[in-house]
């Protein structure tokens, strides 16, 4: 699989990368299950046969058992750690947690940051983790205390690199007037169908142009070599089985995808992801089927470039609207 350099770094990654937001199983406090073990390895060693160096974790994913299979399946391959960059996230705090208790909140603090992540490293059985990302944005932020917690992760060796996920330009400026290390992903939902980031630059000066915190924000992280991470890249599989009473925009999508796909002699997968892969900020989309075929079948994206024609047919589908 082609690679991305991420700049201010010295990793390549690849340009799909894996996620493990459901690979734990139930979002409760039931152990791990061998069953969950063996599918956990099995769709990462799939991932990394694909050519995926990159998985993405968090450490609430499914209350922390996402980090505890990864790291089981790390412990029973010696050597495969050594071919993954891993990138945890931390800060949010849900609210079904029986420790901490509710609500479902955010927290930046020192305390909260440097436990989570050495948390996210006894779960994963190793030393270190390529990239923290900020989950969500928190409200109470004190960037001097991020800048602390980042300090301590970065020198103790436990984070090489630091990013944020679901972030403004402006929160993100503001956190990078603190924190002495580069800001290198903005992890961001993307698709066909949430497509508000790249909209965003073609609807300057247009009265029904709204999108929340979202004004320049793909161009900022161009400017600033921040690489854009999409999560749900291919809309929850909507983009490929549209319900009976989707919108007309959601069908023609989902028809002109399955047109490109037999023109391709390629899957819908491939389709969906390849139009991510065809903007040039360098996207790099989230697989995170839990199906082993699915993983081979969207990393064909990898061998296919739209031509422009075909990518504005896809996005003013989508759009449900021409271009204005």
């Amino acid at each position: 699989m082609k690679t991305y350099h991420i700049p201010n770094t010295d990793l390549h990654v690849s340009r799909l990368a894996y996620g493990t937001w459901h690979m734990g199983g139930s979002w409760n406090q039931d152990p791990l299950t061998a069953e969950l073990k063996e599918r956990a390895e099995r769709l990462l060693l799939t991932a990394v046969d694909q050519g995926i160096n990159f998985i993405d974790l968090a450490d609430i994913y499914t209350m922390g058992k996402s980090d505890a299979v990864v790291g089981e399946a790390l412990k029973s391959n010696p050597g495969l750690r050594d071919k993954l960059y891993l990138q945890a996230k931390a800060g949010i705090i849900v609210g079904i947690d029986p420790v901490r208790g509710g609500p479902g909140r955010y927290d930046f603090s020192y305390d909260h940051l440097v436990g989570s992540v050495e948390t996210t490293l006894q779960r994963l059985h190793t030393d270190y983790v390529d990239v923290l990302a900020l989950h969500r944005p928190d409200p109470l932020i004190e960037p001097e205390e991020v800048a602390r917690a980042f300090d301590h992760l970065h020198s103790s060796g436990k984070v090489r690199y630091f990013g944020v996920s679901n972030h403004s330009a402006m929160q993100i400026a503001l956190l990078q007037k603190y924190v002495s290390q580069p800001i290198i992903v903005n992890q961001l939902e993307l698709n066909l169908l949430h497509n508000h980031l790249i909209d965003d630059g073609v609807m300057v000066n247009q009265n029904e142009a709204s999108y929340a915190a979202t004004d320049g924000l793909l161009d900022y992280c161009r400017v600033h070599d921040i690489t854009i991470q999409a999560w749900s890249p291919i809309a929850g599989g909507q983009l490929f089985s549209p319900a009976d009473d989707a919108p007309d925009n959601v069908k023609e999508t989902a028809r002109l995808i399955a047109e490109l796909a037999e023109k391709h002699a390629t899957t819908p997968e491939a389709i969906g992801f390849a139009w991510l892969l065809r903007h040039p900020a360098g996207i790099q989309p989230i697989i995170g089927t839990l199906r082993p075929e699915r993983i081979v079948a969207s990393c064909q994206a990898d061998n296919i470039t739209l031509s422009r024609q075909d990518w504005y047919n896809l996005f003013i589908a989508a759009r449900g609207a021409r271009m204005p």
